[in-house]
């Protein structure tokens, strides 16, 4: 069956973003999975297993965490990098975690049903529809929407309840541009009958849709497909598309939620906010990774509308907006890994107080006027690079020249 529209499908939300190549080095392989990791963790602890699945499967939050762990911002190695490292931190615990990761890119993504399998036999559940689910969601945005992209990347995540998501990549055949999908279990009451709500990518001509309610009744279908409400359809459905610049722009950015942080963080921070990390020491630089950190764990969905604001928590491997901060970023995981130890013993003081830090950004927004140029603000992340150790895949910062070192950016 032909037809000459965009397609409605029940993703919770897909991805458009350029492609990207090379390695992630293992400096930053490391730290990811260590930072994301303890995020994850701390979700579980304060929001449960199924808030872990809702954010996997939205794909703002999604490009907001890969980029607070220090990816590409906009790029789509943030969904080969960060599943990859999350599957290497997570599965060694997984069992602890209740949480399971399954598939990956190229060759590992067919060993997904294998790993679904052996999941059932420790766990009990039903490892016949976790497989079937599995190969439905890639049958679905392989082949019966055939939309250009070919599928290259496959993780099929589980938790201990029997709920999953799937993260799923494709390449397009001409433009060089990857599309993520991403799927929610909550979401799916049938992967053939009437599967469509949600507008799924640009249209791309004729497209061959098989997902229809049944052989027999297609072109019927069809014309419900084509007079739903679509008012009613987006509601439910996110589509993010990234652009093709490498460098962070202040369209890329709400403003007014960066500068309020920033201003918190060096300007205005919160009296008590040391004593009640118990850190010593701890100077405004870690305060705004941290601030980006909690609101990952902590923020509401309509909060990652801009991925590209949380690159400002430990910058990129490819130095935009500037390069990883290595020290800085070390920094968060002690203190996240510090917070999780001690609430494991009951003293939760240490994750409250990153769940203040965000109520406190939050609150500064409300009566905040941003009045900052962000290139300035990303002029002296370059320039104070070297006293974080920062890096980027080219190498390690240097120290600037004399004159450009006491150079200070008044932002407020």
């Amino acid at each position: 069956m032909l037809i000459y529209l965009v397609l409605f499908m029940r993703h919770s939300g897909t991805a458009d973003l350029p492609l990207h190549y090379g390695k992630v080095p293992a400096w930053l392989y490391e730290r990811m999975s260590s930072l994301g990791r303890s995020i994850v963790e701390v979700i579980l602890m304060d929001y449960g297993h199924d808030e872990v699945l809702r954010r996997l499967a939205d794909p703002f939050w999604f490009q907001s965490f890969g980029a607070v762990l220090g990816m590409d911002w906009h790029s789509s190695g943030i969904t080969t990098a960060v599943m990859g490292a999350l599957k290497r931190a997570i599965n060694p615990n997984a069992d602890t975690y209740g949480l399971y990761i399954c598939g990956g890119k190229g060759k590992f993504s067919k060993d997904t049903p294998q790993e679904l399998l052996q999941l059932a036999h420790k766990t009990g559940l039903d490892g016949d529809q976790l497989v079937r689910a599995s190969k439905l969601v890639a049958k679905v945005d392989n082949t019966a929407i055939q939309d250009g992209y070919q599928l290259y990347l496959h993780n099929f995540v589980v938790a201990k309840n029997g709920q999953w998501a799937v993260v799923q990549q494709g390449m397009h055949e001409n433009d060089g541009t990857a599309r993520r999908y991403h799927w929610h279990s909550e979401k799916v009451r049938s992967f053939v009958e009437e599967p469509h709500v949600g507008i799924n990518g640009f249209s791309q001509g004729t497209i061959l849709n098989l997902t229809a309610s049944g052989a027999a009744p297609n072109r019927a279908g069809i014309m419900t497909i084509v007079n739903a409400d679509y008012s009613r359809a987006l509601m439910d459905f996110k589509r993010l598309i990234m652009p093709s610049h490498h460098d962070v722009r202040a369209s890329d950015v709400d403003l007014k939620r960066l500068g309020a942080m920033l201003y918190v963080a060096h300007e205005n921070q919160p009296s008590d906010f040391e004593d009640l990390l118990l850190l010593k020491g701890m100077g405004p630089r870690t305060l705004q990774s941290l601030a980006l950190v909690s609101e990952v764990i902590h923020g509401a969905p309509a909060r990652f509308e801009d991925p590209a604001r949380f690159s400002f928590a430990h910058g990129g491997k490819d130095g935009h907006p500037f390069p990883v901060p290595l020290d800085i970023y070390d920094q968060s995981i002690q203190i996240l890994q510090k917070g999780i130890e001690k609430s494991r013993l009951g003293n939760s003081d240490k994750l409250k107080s990153l769940h203040k830090l965000h109520q406190i950004v939050t609150e500064a927004e409300h009566n905040f006027t941003p009045q900052f140029d962000l290139q300035q603000v990303i002029e002296e992340e370059r320039r104070n690079s070297w006293k974080y150790n920062g890096r980027t895949v080219f190498g390690a910062s240097k120290v600037p020249k004399k004159q450009d070192q006491g150079q200070q950016l008044a932002l407020f």
